[in-house]
């Protein structure tokens, strides 16, 4: 599966590739989300894990356009933040996020949240 990874940390964002590469996914890294969204236009993916606290676009614009695109509204959106606060989740969720997981976080919980929201894609 292709998941496009927005994420401005640079050690967050070489985790989360290998851990999605190991896992037997084809990680797309982008440092914000402006060009996560530039490459979602021109390659696609099947799913976005994003942060929030990036330069350029944060985690809620990129969501915003994706929300707002007739191609990708529906793509599976897993917010992976180090903001944990209810309200932050709460906003998460609202925005159209389908998933929200704070960091740190354990490998297993992340790997078993991308899978369930890789079943999603299935039934669709």
């Amino acid at each position: 599966m292709r998941i496009l990874v927005a994420e401005d940390d640079d050690n967050f964002r070489m985790l989360i590739t290998e851990i999605l590469k190991d896992a037997g996914h084809t990680p797309m890294p982008e440092p914000n989300g402006r060009l996560a969204w530039e490459r979602l236009q021109r390659e696609g993916a099947d799913m976005v894990v994003t942060d929030i606290n990036m330069p350029e676009l944060d985690g809620f614009g990129l969501l915003k356009n994706i929300r707002n695109d007739e191609v990708y509204k529906g793509l599976p959106v897993l917010m992976l933040t180090i903001r944990q606060l209810a309200e932050d989740q709460v906003a998460g969720y609202e925005s159209g996020a389908d998933d929200y997981l704070t960091k740190p976080f354990d490998t297993e919980v992340f790997l078993a949240r991308i899978q369930a929201l890789r079943r999603r894609i299935i039934k669709n």
